[in-house]
């Protein structure tokens, strides 16, 4: 359950001129014109403009650099809105402590151009190199803040096809400008719907130059002189699926850069509610690759806490649904508690539309347990998980005609499951935020039911299919179900999967992943002699290859064979462990997943952490892997599960370390201590 506090949101308010917490805490202050917002790790100090903040610096405290701006816009641009004659803005700070997130300091700068409100709010997270940016639009725009032509073309000879030529109709979330000819711009750009495609990263580098346009999520951008430098996290929907998007995500020449694609247009702007833009965070670090990723999951581990689970969903199996019955149920949660599977989740086909009176006496239609499946009540078999320590987990589809208007009786739905039966855990499938107006209710949805329910519910949001957050946005609540994967299509191919969450995990927290494995023993025939079948692996290989993530056993677990597993305890001793090996931040180390190469992962906190190193269908019984561990350090490793043995050595250069296994195919998790 997430980490319960005594009071849900404890928020200190002041409309100060100066005022700063603890050391390490965020802070807020303003000198005459000048004002300033930090931690311990990096300030970003303003021209106060009446509010419509023009940064003048950044500084990054951890490796003393204070980067000037020469900027003279304002941070954040509406076209057509003119700060003339505005009236002088106010903040406010105030320290925010929530269930699922790590606690914040929240500076908020409110101002007005002319017809059009702005609310700007800074979360500054403790001991974060990075702030997150929230902006919040009322009131009435000039402009229509369309982009008409988005081919990404800057074609001087065609300056009709360029986004470049409607600047002024270009809403900007933030922006920077810095001196110097030399930036390196390091553009990560990501995939979801996954029923459709199967490499989810794509990494974009260039020398900065001219003014152009680029897209990504993610932008590091580096003075190749200092060999220091920022960075951008776009918090939105991948591109493909972001509302009014103007063709990119940013723009730069040299080291000027603005962030784009707000996810709103002027028409979006109507009645009294705040309207939230999608959110930009910006942070700073030394250039070599450690330091930078460490400062981007820093961010991610402020943001989102994380239940820990390994959890069986119904659907792997394509079976019919007809077999979810309450002895089925009975069947599979007793082999969860055997193998030490942690959730068992019906997937779609447990539930029926049933009416329902709500608190108001108004008459609405639920979902509830299926009447011909479940005829002795949905309790009994919630009990029978509770008395086998597995928690009982459920599939949910939000309504989403007409923009999700009925977004309040979807989360009537859901807090009723909670409060009936105790199920807390629920798979968010078929959602869609097509429209400004759906996404908002989306975000009202879930707001409603974490409020409801005291914070105690968990979502596993499908971002397989439709146009749904992503891997940033509108999923603070928990986990991504990122592929279907299935035995009957041939589409599961344990080497993919790895190599998805390989890709990902440098830059997207994989202990936020639901990671696949499924029953190799079914449909070996479908692939026929493939080197890579499922059935050339192990089981405890298979389930390795989750353990960075979240484990998905996708599959009727009480259908697999009597010893399906090697080691009949593998699961319960992950289970151990996988706290501390997912508090560490973790990346990917040897090469890239293929079917015949050596890689892994590498949980790193401070002095310690964890090792995960496969061996897939390689010739070679050594290797050497690169990780992050630091040259000429001595290591202690220590096998936890696998087929390693105990050893120290000392590191090489590019961290490699020394490794053997004797088997294709095979795996060790060692935990690793630095000894000097």
């Amino acid at each position: 359950m997430w980490l319960k506090k005594t009071n849900i949101i404890l928020i200190l308010a002041f409309s100060l001129t100066n005022f700063l917490f603890a050391d390490n805490k965020g802070y807020a202050r303003q000198e005459g014109d000048i004002f300033y917002i930090g931690n311990n790790k990096i300030e970003r100090g303003f021209r106060w403009n009446n509010g419509n903040l023009i940064t003048m610096k950044i500084i990054d405290k951890m490796n003393g650099k204070v980067w000037e701006s020469g900027a003279k816009q304002a941070d954040f641009f509406a076209p057509g809105q003119s700060d003339k004659n505005m009236k002088s803005g106010k903040w406010d700070i105030k320290r925010v402590e929530m269930p699922t997130s790590d606690p914040y300091s929240e500076v908020t700068v409110e101002y007005a151009l002319e017809g059009l409100s702005v609310r700007r709010v800074f979360r500054i997270y403790d001991d974060c190199p990075a702030i997150g940016i929230d902006t919040y639009l009322k009131g009435k725009a000039k402009n229509s803040w369309i982009v008409q032509d988005k081919d990404l073309g800057n074609w001087k000879y065609l300056p009709q096809k360029k986004i470049l030529s409607q600047l002024e109709e270009i809403p900007v979330l933030d922006q920077m400008s810095f001196q110097g000819r030399h930036w390196k711009l390091d553009l990560i750009e990501f995939t979801d719907n996954s029923d459709s495609h199967n490499s989810f990263v794509k990494h974009h580098s260039e020398t900065a130059y001219a003014e152009n346009v680029y897209k990504g999520n993610i932008l590091f951008f580096v003075n190749m002189e200092d060999d220091l430098g920022l960075f951008y996290l776009k918090e939105s929907p991948l591109a493909p699926s972001q509302l009014a998007y103007p063709g990119a995500d940013y723009i730069a020449r040299f080291g000027e850069v603005k962030s784009i694609g707000i996810g709103i247009t002027a028409s979006d702007l109507q009645g009294a509610d705040w309207i939230k833009t999608y959110s930009i965070v910006f942070g700073v670090s030394a250039n070599d690759e450690l330091s930078r990723l460490q400062a981007l999951h820093s961010y991610h581990k402020c943001k989102t806490s994380n239940e820990d689970m390994i959890l069986m969903n119904t659907w792997g199996d394509r079976g019919s649904l007809e077999r979810l019955t309450e002895d089925f149920c009975y069947q599979q949660i007793d082999a969860c508690a055997r193998l030490g599977i942690s959730h068992f989740q019906l997937d779609w086909g447990w539930q029926e539309t049933s009416d329902y009176t709500d608190k108001d006496g108004t008459p609405v239609k639920k979902w509830t347990p299926k009447r011909s499946l479940f005829p002795n009540g949905f309790e009994k078999v919630v009990a029978k998980g509770k008395e086998a320590g597995v928690e009982v987990c459920l599939y949910f589809v939000p309504n989403t005609q007409y923009d999700n208007e009925e977004w309040e009786k979807d989360a009537d739905a859901l807090i009723y499951l909670y409060k009936k039966y105790g199920v807390r855990i629920f798979k968010i499938d078929g959602q869609m935020m097509q429209s400004k107006a759906a996404e908002v209710r989306t975000r009202k949805m879930y707001e409603k039911v974490m409020r409801e329910t005291d914070y105690a519910v968990i979502f596993n949001y499908d971002i397989t299919a439709g146009q749904r957050g992503g891997y940033f946005y509108l999923n603070d609540y928990g986990n991504m179900f990122i592929e279907n994967r299935y035995t009957d299509f041939t589409s599961y191919y344990p080497y993919k999967t790895l190599r998805n969450v390989w890709m990902l995990s440098r830059y997207v927290p994989a202990e936020r992943i639901m990671v696949e494995f499924l029953n190799k023993w079914r449909n070996q025939d479908k692939y026929g002699k493939d080197l890579f079948a499922p059935s050339g692996y192990s089981m405890d290989y298979l389930f390795a290859i989750t353990l960075a993530g979240q484990p998905l056993a996708f599959m009727d677990v009480a259908d697999l064979p009597e010893n399906a597993f090697e080691s009949p305890d593998i699961i319960k001793k992950y289970r151990s462990i996988q706290p501390g090996f997912h508090k560490g931040i973790i990346l990917p180390i040897g090469d890239e997943p293929s079917g015949k190469s050596w890689t892994g992962f590498q949980s790193i906190d401070d002095n310690e952490g964890f090792l995960l190193i496969f061996r897939e269908s390689n010739t070679n019984n050594t290797a050497e892997i690169d990780t992050w561990l630091t040259k000429d350090s001595r290591v202690e490793l220590s096998p936890v599960l696998g087929d390693g043995k105990k050893n120290r050595q000392t590191v090489k250069s590019n961290g490699n370390i020394s490794v053997q296994l004797a088997k294709e195919n095979s795996f060790v998790l060692y935990k690793y201590t630095i000894l000097d």
